[in-house]
């Protein structure tokens, strides 16, 4: 019998017709970092649901810790010694470090919150992860991104868990903020076993020491970092080998589609002027916080501009988003959910509303039509669903963040604003977007891409300019740059 510290043998969980999880298998030892890997819909959060007790299984055993395990709740499995923190951990903002650790738990002194004893244990538990620990009375929504995720982190710690889950705790964070979680979760794995899940498989190689790999529901490989080349783990994840993650067609710099020159907003941007060519893909590097998602807003005529031009083609003056749009100009929200995207509608509808014309006579929509019109950008795209009519918030981030692109290039635009285009999402819907991007720049569109991955921006991209506190600097031609240059201008070491 294993002594690992978790063994899952069997796990098996329905939803209706549909098989989730299909006798998946998974073993995490004591003192390790396990990546579980796999595309969206692979199984992974429904397998994380059943080991953190949000879930039930329909068949299969688990053992913890040495001891069956088959948690009902949350708490129960909270009690046992497994902490889960989510993607997107639900922090109150308004609250301070030490009150989000300790939400629902605030140690007492009689019938009061002993304030003074949750402050020095929040300090305490959050040193653990960063050298002197998180100011516990500092405001939670005050904080930058990667001071968010190391709350989320303290307050799974101070139930003091012997498996912590982590489900892509580095999406919102920068490259030193990443390294700085790499670090703590360098540390915590020598206190407890530590399942980590990412689709961005270069950290998987920097953190974890074994990994496992889902796919369509079932466990289809396992083995130890190091041992087997990552684009052999791609394709037992994908099914398929991903032989050209970023494609690049032939592509043809034409005239200017789109010029800045000193633009600045009432914060960020500061000071942005660049050119964007019709046939070819500009990035913008740097931080978060840097600038670079005011900047785009701010071109699609959702943020003012207190300063500056901005011209499109001939056009130059103020605008709406209703003005971009009939510019040809289309914005792809980094928010897919709060703002990209009308989750309770149908893929159908998010996929044509902005543009019915040619769907009906005047005045009417004709079910039939929007039908095929949405089916169309559905193969093109690839997009994964059972059908048009089918609830976008039923699809898989990565098959939601198509949908959103999609209505871009229903809506016919010719510039394209695109903000972290592939935050969150699998390896083989990455590799679809970059296709689907490469395609437009070939046939001549513009593209405008803002990103923190940079590995992404130096294989899309023709050329790449940095924002540094809301300055952006010179684009360079990508042949011309490496990526440690970029990250020091990106800030200012």
């Amino acid at each position: 019998m294993s002594d690992a510290l978790l063994s899952v043998s069997g796990v098996e969980k329905a939803f209706g017709p549909t098989k989730a999880l299909r006798g998946v298998s998974l073993e995490v030892e004591r003192g390790e970092v396990h990546a579980l890997l796999g595309e969206n819909g692979a199984g992974k959060s429904t397998l994380m649901q059943v080991l953190s007790g949000a879930l039930r299984p329909d068949a299969g055993r688990m053992r913890f810790d040495g001891m069956p395990y088959a948690p009902r709740t949350t708490r129960e499995a909270t009690a046992r010694g497994v902490a889960m923190v989510y993607q997107e951990a639900p922090l109150c903002p308004d609250l301070d470090v030490a009150e989000n650790v300790f939400l629902g738990r605030e140690p007492k002194r009689g019938p009061f919150v002993d304030r003074a004893r949750m402050h020095e244990e929040a300090r305490r538990v959050t040193a653990r992860l960063v050298d002197g620990g998180l100011d516990p009375t500092a405001r939670v929504g005050a904080l930058a991104p990667g001071d968010q995720q190391l709350v989320a982190i303290a307050r799974a710690l101070s139930q003091n868990p012997k498996l912590l889950i982590l489900d892509e705790p580095t999406s919102r964070l920068t490259s030193h903020e990443a390294e700085r979680l790499f670090a703590a979760v360098e540390e915590l794995k020598q206190e407890l076993g530590v399942v980590f899940i990412s689709h961005f498989l270069e950290e998987v190689e920097r953190v974890a020491d074994r990994y496992t790999v889902l796919r369509d529901g079932e466990t289809v490989g396992r083995g130890v970092i190091g041992e087997r080349a990552m684009a052999d783990v791609v394709e037992l994840m994908v099914g398929k080998a991903v032989d050209d993650l970023f494609p690049r067609s032939e592509r043809t710099r034409g005239d200017v589609a789109l010029s800045l020159t000193g633009v600045a907003g009432h914060d960020k941007p500061r000071d942005a002027s660049l050119e964007l060519h019709r046939g070819e893909v500009l990035g913008i590097a740097g931080l978060v916080g840097a600038g670079r998602t005011e900047l785009l807003r701010a071109i699609f005529g959702l943020d003012p501009v207190t300063a500056g031009k901005i011209r499109v083609g001939a056009y130059l003056g103020p605008a709406s988003p209703a003005h971009r749009l009939a510019q040809g100009i289309g914005l792809l929200s980094e928010d897919r959910k709060g703002e990209g995207l009308a989750a309770s509608m149908s893929i159908a509808d998010n996929l044509t509303l902005s543009k019915l014309t040619g769907l009906g006579p005047p005045g009417w929509l004709s079910p039939a039509k929007q039908g095929r019109a949405a089916q169309a950008w559905v193969e093109r795209l690839r997009i994964r669903c059972r059908a048009v009519e089918q609830p976008v918030r039923d699809l898989s981030g990565g098959n939601q963040q198509k949908v959103a692109l999609a209505r871009l290039l229903h809506h016919e635009v010719d510039v394209l604003l695109l903000d972290e285009p592939t935050r969150g999402i699998d390896v083989r819907s990455r590799a679809e977007i970059y296709a689907e991007i490469d395609r437009l720049a070939a046939e001549g569109h513009a593209v405008l891409v803002v990103s923190s991955y940079l590995p992404e921006l130096f294989g899309i991209c023709d050329r790449i300019a940095v924002m540094r506190r809301g300055t952006l600097g010179e684009a360079r031609a990508v042949d011309g740059l490496d990526q440690h240059a970029v990250l020091v201008e990106a800030t200012g070491a």
